[in-house]
């Protein structure tokens, strides 16, 4: 449970004062419900408001503070002018401006002939130095509220600085001085603050830099939400490792058939990939792998050759895909092999209704079916298999970890190998998938040509279809990807739409279409045709990112590059990466072309390492989320920037492994501080949904 300590920390925005209905939904929406979110709300940057000179000496576009006497209002004599009060001190005058008018507030406030402190942007106009709408305007025993260093939040309509600085004092006031949860001597030799001590420096800065992500302040509190992340990982993957599993060491005989068939030699990379996953197979506690490995690697007969393991020992395997072309495609490879060696494979998709499906129940249930391909249709509760050992998940970020769980539930002490061909940067390997062994595939099969890809403006197009148009008479095929535009689809499906109908005119019926409101039976149609050579030119959204395999396409152009991530980039170019031909990818992009979007295009056609294209993509993000929502429970990181504070993870990713070696039950002083670190960062509940199951 969590410590009492922390209870005031997590109680209701709405307790604090001033909090009522209204503005209670826009802390929310901008920081959270609890008031420990409040804390993490940072400010990005801050006001310096200790700059106090005389009127005559005020500089024009500075903050200042400035005592003043009230000398005069005026005021308009027409809706179109603002609200003056004239303002003197002993070197001269100044005009305070006001468009929004409340008379009797601003009276109030302003009474002639007593004194005030306003602060705010210095101008001059006609020789007359003004203040529009000053920020503050208080009595001079109140200076201090003012004067000094204020810091600036990101906001919400509705939600002013001022308040929001007030609530999160609020908040400060409820953090004690927990026991220290750092080990000393580190602590001492990084230099690091007290974690109250960071908190407080953090919200009250005095000086632009304190702002910044490198401040002594943000580091202490940076590294705090790293540890909590690692060591939940580390007591998640300790778990894991001591649940007991079934030693599946099968006797090579299947292996070696489907082996005997390739047309090509694993890899060196396959291999040793081979050996980690059959070592986690062979010992007696539940396999957590995860397997790494860019487009057209090979991953897919590693998963086969891993689920034909569990196969010669007697028991079933199953592979989960999230779409419907992936799951097909997954079919395809394995059942041509698969059928030269007695070995049943088959699909079950939402797709899948009737009598057919009724048949794949009952013999999945009676063991006649030995390797189960499917979509989420698997998590069914009336999908009931005999004995599954093994479950490959492939592309794994699409899925819940609950759901890979369920699937896993429906075998005794099931395998679990997860794979994915999005590359991730080794930052977030440790923190999304902490939890997991790892495995890499970081090599191309033999004989594999480089992709040339050329970076070209929308203003070429013309020239691009010429080009196109002789490849296409040689026998060429090809892919034209259209704009993706995240807030709307009905514009994705215009352009696509838009596009096919300008190229069929040139091309006529060689030219097909595939995009996501299409029906699957649709989609499945024409893909076919493009996979017999009937049709030549594919005109598509992203729906053929993941899963799409046609060796002989050869060309991908992709319109308005700019608006695509680099992993998407990576995952689409990808498509054309499947033969052994030569081939080329044509990037094209419309204007304004942004620093970042430059910079993305540039890295697309200087490098087809997907890993270095992951760690460039984390760079030119930030630590914003890459992977997409893992639904994990363990959340985006509220002050940690992967980009920025690599070394600090690393770091902690050493650490949490030692605590976890030295004191896995945190039963140590330093374990029981430990506690209430992983419950202020809310990780008790990333825990609590890796364990569920």
């Amino acid at each position: 449970m969590r410590p009492q300590v922390l209870f005031p920390l997590f109680t209701d925005v709405a307790s604090l004062k001033g909090v009522g209905a209204n503005y209670e939904k826009l802390i929310k929406k901008l920081c959270g419900d609890k008031v420990v979110d409040l804390l993490w709300h940072l400010p990005y940057s801050m006001i310096d408001r200790t700059y106090q000179p005389k009127i005559a000496f005020a500089q024009d576009g500075k903050i200042a503070s400035i005592k003043v006497k009230v000398k005069e209002h005026i005021e308009p004599q027409s809706k179109k002018q603002p609200y003056k009060v004239l303002v003197e001190d002993s070197s001269g005058e100044m005009a305070l401006i006001f468009f929004k008018v409340y008379k009797d507030s601003i009276k109030k406030n302003l009474p002639i002939g007593e004194m005030r402190l306003i602060s705010g942007k210095v101008e001059s106009f006609n020789g007359l130095k003004q203040m529009t709408h000053p920020d503050y305007i208080v009595k001079l025993e109140e200076a201090t509220k003012v004067i000094g260093f204020e810091p600036v939040y990101p906001l919400t309509a509705g939600v002013s600085n001022k308040m929001l600085h007030k609530l999160i004092y609020q908040a400060l006031q409820r953090v004690q001085d927990y026991p220290e949860w750092l080990e000393a001597n580190f602590k001492a030799q990084k230099g690091l603050m007290n974690f109250r001590e960071a908190l407080i420096a953090a919200h009250f800065p005095k000086k632009l830099q304190d702002t910044e992500a490198l401040s002594p302040s943000h580091i202490r509190l940076a590294y705090d939400e790293l540890l909590a992340n690692q060591l939940a990982l580390a007591l998640v993957r300790q778990k894991v490792k001591k649940q007991a599993g079934r030693v599946l060491k099968g006797d090579g005989n299947l292996r070696q058939k489907i082996l005997s068939l390739l047309a090509f030699e694993l890899t060196d990379a396959q291999k040793r990939v081979l050996t980690e996953i059959y070592a986690d197979m062979e010992a007696p506690f539940r396999m957590l792998r995860l397997l790494q490995g860019d487009v057209g690697s090979g991953k897919t007969i590693v998963a086969l050759l891993s689920m034909l393991n569990a196969v010669e020992c007697g028991a079933q395997a199953a592979i989960m895909a999230p779409t419907e072309i992936l799951a097909k495609q997954h079919l395809e490879t394995m059942q041509e092999l698969c059928s030269k060696i007695g070995i049943r494979c088959e699909l079950l998709t939402g797709r899948v209704k009737g009598k057919a499906r009724q048949k794949i129940l009952d013999d999945l249930k009676e063991g006649k079916i030995n390797i189960l391909i499917g979509t989420h249709a698997l998590f069914v509760d009336n999908v009931e298999f005999q004995d599954l050992a093994f479950v490959v998940v492939d592309e794994q970020h699409r899925f819940g970890v609950q759901q890979r769980l369920s699937l896993s539930n429906k075998g005794k002490q099931t395998d679990i190998l997860v794979m994915t061909a999005t590359p991730i940067p080794r930052t977030l390997v440790l923190t999304a998938y902490g939890d997991m062994e790892y495995s890499k595939i970081d090599e191309v099969p033999k004989g594999r040509k480089p992709v040339e890809t050329s970076v070209l403006p929308l203003s070429k197009l013309n020239g691009v279809v010429e080009a196109l148009a002789r490849k296409l008479e040689h026998g060429c095929r090809a892919y034209w990807v259209c704009p993706l535009v995240e807030e709307s689809e009905k514009i994705d499906l215009a352009a696509a739409e838009e596009r096919f109908e300008s190229l069929k005119k040139i091309f006529g019926d060689k030219v097909g279409l595939v995009h996501g409101k299409m029906k699957e039976a649709e989609k499945d149609a024409v893909m076919e045709r493009f996979k017999k050579g009937e049709i030549s030119l594919l005109v598509a959204t992203t729906v053929i990112e993941v899963g799409v395999n046609v060796p002989e396409a050869t060309i991908m152009i992709i319109e308005h590059a700019e608006r695509f991530g680099l992993a998407q980039l990576h995952q689409l170019r990808g498509r054309i990466k499947r033969g052994f031909q030569a081939s080329n990818c044509i990037l094209m992009y419309g204007y304004p072309l942004s620093e970042t979007s430059h910079a993305r295009l540039n890295i697309m056609k200087e490098t087809e390492d997907g890993f270095l294209i992951a760690e460039k993509d984390l760079e030119l993000r930030g630590g914003g989320e890459i992977l997409g929502n893992r639904q994990s429970g363990f959340s985006e990181f509220k002050i940690a920037d992967l980009s920025v504070h690599k070394d600090l993870l690393y770091t902690a990713n050493k650490d949490a492994k030692m605590i976890v070696a030295q004191d896995a039950a945190l039963a140590s002083p330093r374990g029981q501080a430990l506690k209430i670190l992983l419950y202020l960062f809310e990780q008790d509940d990333a825990v609590r949904t890796y364990l569920a199951g």
